[in-house]
């Protein structure tokens, strides 16, 4: 084991401002650190860290820094601490809760999925206006009816929704979640939500964009050859 200091993050550390672009790292280091876990690694350079991650050893210097560094010159990082200080900076471990709103093919794929467990994330429900779906279970999960969302929401102290509805109904049941509580959406309805308010998060997913990026590097691609 590792004999390198390793203290909490301090207050001050806590308050400085961490860049997008940082924060979107850091779910990258959380697999990467599973993956040496897996393999029982017990420590890792930022050399080794970044030809994993394709990204320079500097940068991954720089974006841990900004959380107070974990590591030791000369020696690295412990994986095992880095990994769960990683998994704080994230909220795995946390309790956070949500309930996904739509239980069409995409609200059942994704309650089904073990990507909520993995990264400490409770569904505990998931709503629909379809008399047919109501009072039935998807992965151990109840679907319930839209007119108990505010009060299932409130009493049981959600703190995130995803949002799989048609997208003409995504600005209205997000208000309707923000007057119940909830303070963070994951939408993947293809209408984007935009709040002054900065306690309140949303992570914006376009599943079209992503297939489009992939569909113009091809485009590319072909016209070279």
């Amino acid at each position: 084991m590792s004999s390198q200091k390793q203290t909490p993050l301090s207050s001050e550390e806590e308050k400085t401002y961490v860049s997008d672009a940082v924060i979107r790292r850091l779910p990258r280091y959380f697999r990467y650190l599973r993956i040496l876990i897996r393999e029982g690694k017990m420590r890792v350079s930022s050399g080794e860290l970044a030809d994993m991650m394709h990204i320079t050893a500097s940068q991954i210097r720089q974006d841990l820094n900004c959380f107070g560094g974990f590591g030791q010159q000369g020696y690295g990082y412990n994986v095992s601490f880095l990994y769960a200080k990683i998994c704080e900076l994230l909220g795995v471990g946390a309790g956070i809760s949500a309930v996904i709103i739509g239980a069409g093919d995409l609200g059942r794929a994704l309650v089904r999925s073990s990507m909520f467990t993995k990264r400490g994330v409770d569904i505990v429900s998931l709503f629909d206006v379809n008399p047919s779906l109501i009072g039935r279970e998807v992965g151990g999960v109840m679907i319930r009816s839209m007119t108990e969302l505010e009060n299932f929401c409130r009493q049981t102290r959600v703190d995130m929704a995803v949002l799989t509805l048609p997208k003409d109904q995504a600005e209205a049941v997000a208000e309707r979640l923000i007057a119940a509580g909830i303070r963070g959406f994951w939408n993947f309805t293809g209408k984007e939500l935009h709040y002054d308010d900065p306690e309140i998060a949303v992570e914006e997913v376009h599943l079209g964009d992503s297939l489009m990026s992939l569909n113009y590097r091809l485009c590319r691609r072909n016209s070279k050859e």
